[in-house]
């Protein structure tokens, strides 16, 4: 059965059954490999996104359930421009192996979107949920505060 979502601002038609998780819609449905795998139970948060505006898991979330515009990593910035987020991910060397951090920015960009100052303990308790397996901690909550006064700035 055919779903339509929209996905980075464009109406797709996805033909896969309603269970599907979104994560495998996006990858293997779209070819949208930005957003990854990582435990498959919503507990890491490699795979976030943001659906309607909010940070959802999407390996536990079934396409049918979808409700509202879908942005991954590859929808964040708008071509030829980083979105502020990712531009403190650049300045801070926030990656190390790489593989969490479209979870991780992704997550960053729905706490700035609801709370454009948040302090250490909000930036803490939004991240919790997105783990590091390189540890790169402090310099994920120095971006976020890069990012954050980049946008009052904007």
């Amino acid at each position: 059965m055919a779903h339509r979502l929209t996905i980075n601002g464009e109406t797709q038609e996805i033909d896969l059954p309603g269970e599907v998780p979104l994560l495998w819609a996006l990858r293997d449905g779209l070819g949208l490999t930005g957003t990854k795998f990582g435990c498959g139970i919503a507990a890491c948060g490699a795979c976030t996104v943001h659906v309607d505006g909010e940070a959802a898991r999407a390996c536990q979330l079934p396409i049918s359930d979808v409700r509202g515009p879908v942005t991954t990593i590859e929808g964040l910035g708008r071509p030829g421009a980083l979105a502020a987020i990712q531009t403190a991910w650049v300045e801070h060397q926030v990656a190390q192996c790489g593989y969490c951090q479209s979870g991780q920015i992704m997550q960053a960009a729905a706490l700035l979107s609801q709370n454009p100052d948040p302090t250490d303990a909000e930036i803490d308790e939004a991240m919790a949920g997105n783990l590091c397996r390189c540890g790169t901690y402090p310099r994920i909550r120095a971006a976020i505060k890069t990012a954050a006064q980049a946008m009052k700035g904007a």
